[in-house]
């Protein structure tokens, strides 16, 4: 089995209109659209990540990149924001069965600013799955 790792952390958000405006102004802070659309719902979906090796090596320094772009919106993008029903940074890790004990945390002053900006926090682990073979391997 392989080793416990932080994998990202993605923000997703969900809005009653189309949130191009805020995706937009998040790419231009280097926060950058992984998905976006609208729901049969008819809400609008977006998922969103920091694109840099060195962030991803902890949720803390990935949120606070995350949270400097959000803290730095206005006009339109920060109209939207307020209007998202769904502000929620999810932290991602990849399992396996080393080291025996791993943790990793947030600061008090990561949390409050989450909290100032009524954003939620949700934690998922992914299974260790055995690698994908190719299709051309798999003939």
């Amino acid at each position: 089995m392989g080793e416990i790792h932080y994998a990202n952390t993605d923000l997703d958000l969900v809005a009653p209109r189309d949130l191009t405006p805020l995706t937009d102004a998040l790419n231009a802070l280097s926060i950058y659209t992984l998905n976006l659309g609208q729901g049969n719902d008819g809400r609008w979906y977006s998922t969103l990540e920091v694109n840099s090796g060195e962030l991803e090596t902890d949720p803390e320094r990935t949120i606070r990149a995350m949270l400097d772009a959000i803290e730095a919106l206005d006009g339109e993008a920060k109209q939207l924001w307020a209007e998202c029903s769904k502000r929620e940074f999810n932290i991602g890790y990849d399992c396996g069965d080393e080291p025996w004990a791993f943790n990793q945390g947030l600061s008090n002053a990561t949390l409050q600013r989450m909290a100032a900006m009524g954003a939620t926090l949700r934690i998922t682990i992914y299974p260790e799955r055995p690698p994908r073979q190719l299709a051309a391997d798999q003939s």
